[in-house]
């Protein structure tokens, strides 16, 4: 029997874990999205549901101390690297105990403590963070890396480019990871992007890149395990591209009239949880009675998370410019 790379090199329970941590962030974007129907949310999200596996399986070797940078569709990265879902929704609900205390919301939650420098509404703007993560672990000494995650949009952004050109000049330790999930928006990669595969871009900097299936977490997992290892021998940067698919529009004001249903079915086939779930059993690292547990577990969760947001303090008027600028020490 072939074995998985996942099943090969991790312990059990990091992937019942890692299970656990995929269905928190489908229950937890599913969550978000039926709060904003019942006008809990304002404003707008952008949800990452069908590409668990990505998220997940980037972030299953990250400690603390390695960061990562993340897009407007990052709710998954958040809680792949250990954020705890109450406070990410206070923090959609705009309420005092979220992680930004309420004044960030959903495209620019970070958690320093955990490694997470944050969300960013600007397409490509995490590049540029990334590599200057990078490039201080590098000055301090320290075997930190940086996972750097960007859609295929950001791709064709001269942020981009800048930052691989500076990360393979510098040999920095970053991982740039591309979520392909085939749309800008509503402009396809095919229409918007001159290589066929955007890890064929790595070349171009002297760094190797590779591009695998998104919804397989083993293929995820060994790609960046690579690069990782390279990262931290101070052999410098490596782009890797994960193909994958979000099953709902760009945004909640997204009419979808760009993708056709079969293609969105035929997407929806591929899951990349239940491909997970299942590959898991067959190893025998759980039974079906203990997945269904963990996605029981998970769903109470988010449950709780919600109703430890509604339950939370809105900030005061008087504290509403906290937080908000930096303050010059003196």
């Amino acid at each position: 029997m072939n074995i998985p790379f996942a099943i090969r090199t991790y312990a059990p329970e990091i992937l019942r874990e890692a299970l656990k941590r995929m269905y928190l962030i489908r229950r937890f974007e599913e969550g978000a999205e039926d709060s904003y129907m019942r006008g809990l949310i304002h404003g707008t999200m952008h949800l990452s549901i069908g590409q668990e596996a990505s998220a997940m399986a980037t972030c299953i070797e990250l400690g603390d101390n390695d960061k990562i940078t993340s897009t407007h569709r990052g709710h998954g990265h958040c809680i792949a690297k250990g954020a705890d879902v109450g406070r990410m929704f206070a923090e959609f609900f705009g309420k005092e105990t979220g992680y930004c205390h309420g004044r960030g919301g959903s495209m620019h939650i970070a958690d320093v403590k955990t490694g997470n420098l944050g969300a960013n509404g600007i397409v490509g703007g995490g590049l540029p963070i990334a590599v200057g993560a990078a490039l201080s672990a590098k000055r301090l000494g320290r075997p930190d890396v940086t996972v750097c995650f960007f859609g295929d949009g950001a791709n064709n952004e001269g942020a981009f480019h800048e930052s691989l050109n500076m990360a393979a000049v510098w040999k920095l330790p970053v991982i740039f990871v591309c979520e392909n999930n085939g749309y800008g928006m509503s402009t396809s990669t095919a229409r918007s992007t001159a290589v066929k595969r955007i890890a064929d871009r790595a070349a171009g900097y002297s760094m190797p890149g590779v591009t695998v299936d998104g919804n397989d977490f083993s293929a995820v997992a060994e790609a960046v395990h690579h690069a990782i290892a390279r990262a931290r021998a101070g052999e410098g940067p490596s782009l890797v591209e994960n193909l994958t698919y979000r099953w709902r529009g760009h945004s909640k004001s997204d009419r979808n009239r760009y993708r056709t249903k079969e293609e969105i079915a035929e997407w929806m086939e591929r899951d990349p949880i239940a491909r997970f779930r299942a590959e898991l059993i067959a190893h025998g690292v759980l039974d079906e009675a203990g997945a269904n547990a963990i996605e029981t577990q998970a769903q109470a969760y988010v449950e709780a998370g919600i109703e430890f947001a509604k339950a939370s303090p809105a900030p005061g008027i008087g504290d509403v410019t906290r937080y908000v600028y930096a303050e010059a020490q003196g």
